[in-house]
């Protein structure tokens, strides 16, 4: 028989309904840094965050306890839909835009995997993570939001531009355009990341 940590989200989902609540805490710790992550990217607001964070907790076991969940795929991308609507509904709320711009063509991706290599020590490696954060808020909110889903959220670019309702291409061009950005940033302010 399978532990709780070894069942696939479909079973934990499925535990969770039949009243299995560890199964549900599974979910949460599986998929809590990705999630949160990418409402902080996007909200920039640690207390809004964690509002957010929990209203989607909330959402979720609501939506699962009255049957309206149907497996259509993976559960962290319906997780992490849940999560966007509900910052998007926050952004209506305050009447705020949330910038997101894209930069370069290089991917993200490569620019963290060369601070993991290139940084001597973990406090080198955390800062310089810190500092690739602060520069993505610096984005504009489409550039923004595409590469929060994409490298924190791990998504797809078919996911992204379904839960941002933009067609597969324009996500690519906001992640393009973004990536140069971040890039153009870098260079003006002389990081480091090797």
């Amino acid at each position: 028989m399978q532990t709780i940590h070894q069942q696939t989200d479909a079973q934990l989902v499925q535990a969770f309904k039949e009243g299995n609540s560890i199964a549900l805490e599974a979910l949460i710790h599986k998929y809590k840094d990705k999630i949160f992550t990418s409402i902080y990217m996007l909200v920039k607001d640690q207390f809004t965050s964690e509002d957010i964070f929990q209203d989607t907790f909330v959402k979720i076991i609501k939506t699962i306890r009255s049957g309206k969940y149907a497996e259509q795929g993976k559960f962290l991308p319906w997780a992490m839909r849940v999560a966007h609507n509900l910052c998007m509904d926050h952004f209506r709320k305050v009447r705020q835009t949330v910038p997101v711009t894209l930069s370069d063509g290089t991917d993200i991706t490569e620019l963290l995997s060369a601070v993991d290599e290139g940084a001597s020590s973990e406090i080198e490696k955390r800062q310089t993570h810190a500092s690739i954060r602060r520069l993505i808020e610096e984005l504009p909110e489409e550039q923004r939001e595409v590469i929060v889903l994409r490298i924190y959220a791990e998504l797809s670019f078919k996911e992204i531009s379904d839960l941002t309702k933009v067609s597969i291409n324009t996500a690519l061009g906001r992640m393009r355009y973004g990536l140069i950005n971040l890039r153009k940033m870098i260079e003006d302010k002389n990081l480091v990341l090797r």
